[in-house]
């Protein structure tokens, strides 16, 4: 017996019976060699971790475009705290941790520069639309490694593809670990947007709805420990019931419900990040504009795929794998004069 196949054993000893047991993998769409030491979820893991995509998260916004502190979230952190809330979830109901890591690294993988600005602009410019997790799926299975993608197990590609939506008649993912990602993604953007807005001087603790406070908790430790407990439980009673699903509790899912929208109202869609919004979003369509009449001046795996999928395919795989300051360069080198001394 090897190393994966003894860590294949002790998940079957460890994990309750609804996990995703590696040994039970859908597989991938290419079929490779086992690993004598990493699990098919692990590989997924690091595979998602040392691509190009990944990296590039570190420079794109989460809520907050180009601010000058340290501590706001960008996509990258955003994704390193829902990896977090979901390892805790998923240990504390029984699930496979390796899936549940490699799912929230990859989920937002896909997203755009400026954060949901750009996600709008492409779903604009894109005949059929633009949605970030599906773009996610994209990236991992097309376009990293110079369009050979990652080859990913099925489970986790399908845990990214459904991770998104606040609704609970969104089509939920085949696994456990999967559907924890979804929940993990909302308790971690909706607290950690309240702490950058506070940070900012947009919000203050006392602007959040009493009501709100009381039922999650007054503080950001609070709220989340409150979040992740109540997804933990119900989930196991779920269980106990045999209903395959994980969730919050009526009373906490109304209230974390509730605290989104009041975030959208106040923050997302306020007045105040209207300006830097609309800045962003003309940025990104006129870089779009600028290479659907100047597609050839792409890489040359974004020309390729206009050649098999059309020059809006192409270009829209370019804009959206830009980090905001990457977009921001080729917006002053493609429209900003430059002074020439004669």
């Amino acid at each position: 017996m090897n190393i994966r196949e003894k860590i294949e054993n002790n998940e079957g000893k460890i994990l309750i019976s609804g996990a995703a047991l590696s040994k039970n993998t859908k597989g991938r769409d290419k079929e490779e060699l086992l690993d004598e030491v990493r699990t098919c979820y692990m590989i997924d893991r690091d595979r998602i971790i040392h691509s190009k995509a990944f990296r590039r998260l570190k420079h794109k916004t989460q809520v907050y475009i180009k601010t000058s502190g340290d501590h706001y979230r960008t996509r990258l952190t955003h994704t390193l705290e829902v990896a977090q809330v979901a390892k805790t979830i998923g240990k504390g109901i029984g699930l496979n941790e390796d899936l549940l890591e490699a799912i929230a690294l990859g989920h937002d993988i896909g997203h755009v520069a400026f954060a949901h600005n750009g996600e709008e602009v492409l779903n604009e410019l894109l005949p059929g639309g633009f949605k970030h997790n599906e773009h996610s799926v994209r990236v991992l299975k097309y376009i990293e490694r110079n369009g050979d993608g990652l080859n990913l197990t099925k489970e986790v590609l399908d845990g990214i593809l459904h991770h998104s939506g606040f609704s609970n008649n969104n089509h939920k993912a085949m696994t456990l670990e999967g559907q924890v990602v979804r929940y993990s993604d909302k308790i971690a953007y909706v607290n950690h947007d309240i702490d950058d807005s506070i940070r900012a001087g947009l919000l203050r603790e006392e602007d959040i709805p009493m009501e709100l406070l009381y039922s999650l908790g007054k503080t950001h430790g609070e709220r989340i420990d409150t979040l992740v407990k109540d997804c933990i439980y119900t989930t196991l009673a779920n269980l106990e019931k045999g209903v395959f699903e994980v969730a919050l509790s009526k009373h906490i899912g109304e209230a974390i419900g509730d605290l989104r929208s009041f975030m959208f109202k106040k923050i997302y869609l306020g007045p105040i990040l209207r300006v830097e919004r609309d800045k962003a979003k003309f940025v990104l369509s006129q870089v779009y504009e600028y290479f659907l009449k100047h597609y050839e001046e792409m890489p040359d795996i974004y020309k390729k795929i206009v050649e098999q999928e059309g020059i809006h395919r192409g270009v829209t795989d370019y804009i959206a794998g830009m980090s905001d300051d990457y977009c921001l360069v080729l917006f002053n080198k493609i429209y900003v004069p430059k002074f020439v001394i004669y």
